[in-house]
């Protein structure tokens, strides 16, 4: 991964390095933590390991941009090596040591560059936070179509009386709509994680309503709360 990340960037390494590892700090933590020189220098590098890093997911991301140019990848790019800075400096004392320091690094930025790009590609678009939509998903045949209206109706009736507001809000955004989870997160001024909990429990709960309904068997899983 680090030589087709390389082809992105225009980083030098220092004299004599034969890898990113090998530049000067060799020990990125015990570096990091300490402020001074050697810090900078040690931020400037991994600052510009981020940027490639990132700018390589934005690229395999880019079909969602539409028509971004050249300054979209670009902002997109400096905003998402800013995040994985951020977010690795905080994490800084979870690193194990169980791959090479980069390698957990790229992880930081390929995620911050995910998130950066899909923030970019729903905004100004308009996430229903209203929870009423019809399930409704026609099917070829008359009696299919029958029966999926009925299921549709069972699970419209579970999101309304089975579900929290805010659970169906959820809901409908991250399983209807298909809105990311971290736009989401942004719209509702949450965590990913306290959405997904959110999610985990209404998928619970509509579980319940259905197998009580009968549209699910007895044995199924159910666990309200």
């Amino acid at each position: 991964m680090t030589q087709e990340l390389a082809s992105e960037g225009t980083t030098v390494l220092p004299a004599g390095a034969r890898s990113l590892d090998d530049a000067v700090p060799l020990d990125w933590v015990a570096t990091l933590r300490v402020p001074g020189p050697e810090r900078d220098r040690a931020l400037a590098t991994l600052h510009a390991l981020l940027e490639r890093a990132a700018r390589h997911q934005v690229h395999r991301m880019r079909h969602l941009l539409g028509a971004g140019d050249r300054a979209t990848v670009d902002e997109l790019t400096t905003a998402a090596a800013d995040g994985a800075l951020a977010a690795l400096l905080a994490k800084l004392d979870t690193f194990e040591g169980r791959s090479l320091f980069t390698t957990w690094a790229y992880k930081f930025a390929i995620l911050e560059a995910a998130t950066e790009v899909r923030r970019r590609a729903w905004s100004g678009r308009e996430v229903s936070l209203e929870g009423g939509e019809r399930l409704t998903d026609p099917a070829p045949g008359p009696e299919q179509l029958v029966l999926a209206h009925d299921l549709a109706d069972a699970v419209s009736l579970a999101l309304d009386e089975a579900l929290t507001e805010h659970q169906r809000r959820v809901a409908v955004a991250l399983l209807v709509e298909q809105v990311p989870v971290d736009v989401l997160a942004d719209r509702l001024g949450t965590t990913r994680g306290a959405l997904y909990k959110t999610l985990h429990d209404a998928r619970r709960r509509i579980r319940a309503h259905l197998t009580a309904a009968g549209y699910l068997p007895a044995t199924s899983r159910t666990g309200a709360r």
